[in-house]
């Protein structure tokens, strides 16, 4: 499936191109610079099986919220007809599409013109209207009060709640799921994925619990997906400025002892693996999978890069002070065996592995050889 992304750069857009890089589908990442050029809309869209329609605007003047959502739709459909292409369109809309807020009218006027576009061309139109969206690396006080409190816990901020109130929640990577269903069966009609509702004083208490034992290096009780949902985002406003976490270690006259990992409930999976010198394991990354690097003998290099961003986060760990690393979802990440002995390095994840679903998509850390070499 190929598929063209619009507003491909935005947080949902983002989250849509790490899915479908695990996917192994083929897309075509439209940002503000070639939507607003016809032409190169035109070419964006041509020859592809979908799109997916996520560019729109939700913090304007009213008039801005009223027209431009809109005429981003009006855009779209010119440029497919000029492509010459008859994809299917999966619009990303919303609940609050039609509720007389500038907003609600504009993302429903956008409705409107895919849905009778559709009409008229016989292309599939799937018009989606998602509930309250949060996950990794969201925008604060803009994207979700979830991105909101977690940016200010990990900096040791305390959140206040304006308004305490029921919202429905739906990590992005999930309804990102649902859309590709649509997609994948060219589904005309309108679609309400349910989000779970919580209140937002939960939600908080939730992830400031998340706080206090993530503070440490704890795992909190993840079993539940919209609590795991919650705790990856969190993680990802910790990273990389909580780790290396080290471990307190405690000796005695029989040697030394200390804790990789306390898990508060759950599933869980430990594994150790031995490296030659020079060796690398992983280059992967995970949409989902909390998981664990510790290396307990030699000395190595733990390298991530945010997919799609070029800078790689690099961390120096040895056996001889015990380090944690943790990896954040959507992060590509490995382990190289920097010493001239054997590395031996303990694994954990939160869930047993299913072979049938492993959660692993393959992706180089460094993926020009030019980033090769240490930290430094």
């Amino acid at each position: 499936m190929k598929v063209a992304v619009t507003g491909a750069y935005g947080f949902l857009g983002w989250h849509a191109r790490c899915a479908l890089k695990a996917r192994e589908d083929q897309f075509v990442a439209v940002g503000r610079s070639v939507a607003e050029n016809a032409d190169r809309l035109a070419v964006a869209v041509a020859d592809v099986d979908v799109v997916l329609h996520l560019a729109g605007v939700n913090r304007d003047e009213a008039d801005v919220l009223r027209g431009k959502n809109l005429s981003l739709a009006r855009d779209l459909t010119r440029a497919i007809e000029r492509s010459g292409s008859r994809p299917s369109v999966v619009y990303a809309n919303s609940i609050q599409s039609g509720n007389g807020t500038p907003f609600g009218d504009g993302k429903q006027a956008a409705a409107d013109h895919l849905a009778a576009w559709g009409r008229t061309s016989g292309a599939a139109v799937a018009d989606v209207h998602l509930p309250n969206l949060f996950g990794e690396h969201g925008r604060p006080h803009y994207n979700s009060i979830v991105a909101t409190f977690c940016h200010e816990l990990a900096r040791g901020g305390r959140p206040v709640i304006q308004e305490d109130r029921e919202i429905p929640l739906l990590h992005v990577q999930d309804a990102l799921d649902g859309l590709f269903g649509l997609a994948t069966s060219a589904y005309t009609g309108i679609v309400r994925p349910e989000g779970r509702p919580a209140l937002v004083s939960w939600v908080l208490e939730l992830l400031e619990g998340f706080h206090g034992l993530y503070a440490t290096g704890d795992i909190p009780n993840v079993i539940d997906p919209l609590h795991l949902g919650l705790f990856n985002t969190y993680r990802s406003f910790c990273f990389p400025e909580l780790f290396p976490i080290h471990p307190p270690m405690r000796a005695d006259d029989r040697g030394h002892l200390f804790e990789c990992v306390r898990c508060h409930g759950g599933q869980a999976q430990v594994f150790c693996s031995t490296s030659h010198p020079g060796i690398t394991r992983g280059d992967h990354f995970h949409r989902r999978k909390v998981e664990r690097f510790m290396v307990l003998n030699g000395t190595a290099e733990i390298t991530l890069r945010k997919l799609f961003d070029d800078a790689v986060v690099c961390f120096e760990v040895s056996g001889e002070e015990p380090s944690i690393v943790d990896m954040p979802t959507m992060w590509a990440h490995s382990i190289t065996n920097t010493g001239d002995a054997e590395l031996m390095t303990m694994f954990w994840a939160h869930e047993i592995l299913d072979p049938q679903s492993p959660d692993t998509y393959p992706e180089l850390v460094r993926v020009r050889p030019s980033e090769g070499g240490d930290c430094g």
